[in-house]
């Protein structure tokens, strides 16, 4: 096919003209782009005084170095609903593109606190809404950084039902099979908050994050009930008591290294090598034998086990501070990602829903569950029935039965009562079940039978 001969003159005064009004329609806008990102830099005194970054150094650092991103929506609401006159803010208080993180093509999107707070406008919902859609159509994963203060109040009405559509929309990104990684680096209030319980990952930044439908000022108002920031819905709060939180930083670098961490042990839509190579594990696995007690009811920590099995003894928990007696985990093994299961003493309604949510992510990932049954059951008590342990557990048997992953199941220790099935044990058909030899498998240990036929007798 032959090559088009081109007839244009580039010499030309046409041409020269023509390119010239070009060139200054394009600067034009760049300035109106840069306009928005300097009003937001004139808050760095503000974030910094706080130990914060600010949102486009958030997204610098959260974003592969030197790869593309492709920014999108830049001028979004310019001059339709502008509070400060001249200024021409747009953007929606918010930032969103495409771009790589750990190697993967994702979808980003930041709130830009550093002008009026990261409230969203009107046509900021809809620029949300559009980020959503391209993700949903070109299957990118949506990672956000979170630091707003709602939608504009005096513009409700504009928005109200955009906004359910966004919620709508971060729940259809997750069924799809698609991840959705929050990092709250500030408050998530009101709607704002179901942008973070909508997530499948969820990271708070220690004494930063804020997340509560009601403030303490609407609180008050509302219902009288007196509360502080950080027990209402600080990120000690929703780390450790509500579950919100999978995963704890220290500060918003921090919260931006573990999002990446997470999105590189999903290893998205990567090719599977004809020859993986992988790193040992840190410590020799023989030093099983010796870590791992003779006697199943003596307490330890499971983890050392689990860092001897996986390449480079390099472990990604899942919600530590929440359920801690079930460890949930991301790994790596021989090169292939997993996600490790197991137990540090009995399972309570925490762990128990803790490991049904660790399941549907690893299905939603395709990535392969093994489960280290280390367990005596079920948490039994007032307590723990109050807590709902009946409900959790068989919510967590439930996600066992319906796997759509391989699933490997160790026998590591012991094995009592639902727990074994809440585990995969055999009658949740695992691919394959390995027992290592002082493995005990029972509806319950010999001392426990011995004595409730006891007291049955009496």
């Amino acid at each position: 096919m032959p090559a088009f001969q081109s007839s244009i003159d580039v010499r030309s005064a046409t041409f020269a003209a023509n390119r010239a009004h070009h060139l200054k329609l394009i600067e034009d806008f760049r300035g109106l782009e840069r306009k928005i990102v300097e009003t937001s830099a004139r808050a760095r005194a503000k974030f910094e005084k706080r130990g914060q970054l600010l949102p486009r150094d958030r997204l610098a650092l959260i974003l592969d170095r030197g790869a593309p991103f492709l920014e999108l929506s830049t001028l979004c609401g310019y001059k339709m609903h502008d509070d400060d006159g001249d200024a021409n803010i747009s953007g929606g208080g918010g930032i969103c593109g495409v771009g790589f993180i750990a190697g993967a093509r994702v979808l980003v999107s930041a709130s830009d606190a550093g002008i009026k707070g990261g409230a969203a406008t009107p046509m900021g919902v809809h620029k949300a809404l559009r980020a959503q859609e391209i993700a949903l159509k070109q299957k990118l994963p949506f990672v956000h950084l979170i630091e707003s203060a709602g939608a504009n109040l005096f513009r409700q009405s504009e928005m109200f039902v955009a906004g359910g559509q966004t919620f709508a929309n971060l729940a259809r990104l997750s069924a799809a099979g698609l991840p959705v990684i929050a990092v709250v680096h500030g408050s998530s209030t009101a709607g704002g908050a179901y942008q973070t319980g909508l997530s499948d990952y969820v990271v708070v930044v220690r004494g930063k994050s804020k997340v509560f439908l009601a403030g303490p000022p609407l609180l008050k108002a509302a219902t009288g009930e007196i509360a502080t920031d950080e027990a209402l819905g600080g990120a000690e709060m929703h780390y450790h008591v509500s579950g919100t939180a999978e995963y704890m930083a220290e500060n918003d670098a921090d919260g931006v290294r573990i999002a990446r961490d997470i999105v590189a042990k999903l290893q998205w839509n990567k090719p599977a090598p004809a020859r993986r190579t992988f790193r040992e594990p840190n410590y020799d696995a023989e030093e099983i034998l010796g870590l791992t007690p003779a006697d199943y009811k003596t307490p330890y920590d499971v983890r050392e086990n689990i860092a001897r099995i996986v390449d480079g003894s390099d472990i990604l928990g899942f919600k530590d501070g929440y359920g801690a007696a079930t460890v949930c985990a991301h790994a790596e093994i021989a090169g292939h990602a997993v996600g490790i299961i197991s137990n540090n003493g009995p399972i309570d309604a925490d762990g128990a829903a803790k490991a049904a949510q660790f399941i549907q992510l690893m299905c939603q990932a395709g990535t392969p569950v093994i489960f280290l049954q280390n367990t005596t059951g079920y948490l039994v008590g007032t307590d723990a029935e109050q807590r709902g342990i009946v409900k959790h557990g068989s919510k967590m048997i439930q996600a066992v039965t319906n796997m759509t992953v391989p699933k490997i199941t160790m026998h590591i220790g012991a094995s009592f009562g639902a727990g074994n099935y809440g585990m995969c044990g055999r009658a949740f058909d695992p691919a394959f079940i390995f027992a290592w030899p002082n493995n005990r498998v029972a509806v319950m240990g010999g001392e426990q039978a011995a004595k409730t036929m006891r007291i049955v007798g009496e």
